[in-house]
């Protein structure tokens, strides 16, 4: 009796799936934080446009400032990581093929994100050893 029916029919009442709204949302959520983080990252690069190194660790070793640069790395590849998830879901046919890309998306997005902050981690907190 299945065989007859039509695939939409055979979807007809079985409900969402629930699962896509939460990464719709995490998308839209992901990109209004990065278009305020990234404001406030242009506007500091402005300021220490002419400085040098040692002046970019000293700003970076307020802690406001490493937070939010924090913040803008791990926004910034979480959303890549999202669009990235999509792009593959959308346009890769072969299932061991997408399994292995979102496994690799999944790696380098988190090791990446992971990376960048340690690294502005060091550097905050190196130049507050330094400074002090």
């Amino acid at each position: 009796m299945a065989l007859i029916r039509t695939p939409l029919g055979r979807a007809r009442g079985m409900g969402a799936s629930k699962h896509g709204v939460g990464h719709f949302v995490a998308q839209r959520v992901t990109a209004i934080a990065l278009v305020l983080l990234v404001v406030w990252a242009l506007a500091a690069s402005l300021q220490m446009a002419h400085g040098d190194f040692d002046s970019a660790a000293r700003w970076l070793a307020s802690p406001v400032n490493a937070a939010l640069a924090a913040l803008l790395a791990f926004a910034a590849f979480w959303h890549m990581q999202l669009g990235m998830r999509t792009i593959i879901e959308d346009y890769i046919a072969r299932t061991a093929t997408k399994t292995v890309l979102l496994v690799g998306n999944v790696f380098i997005c988190w090791l990446g994100g992971a990376l960048t902050i340690l690294a502005i981690l060091k550097v905050a907190l190196t130049s507050v050893a330094i400074s002090t």
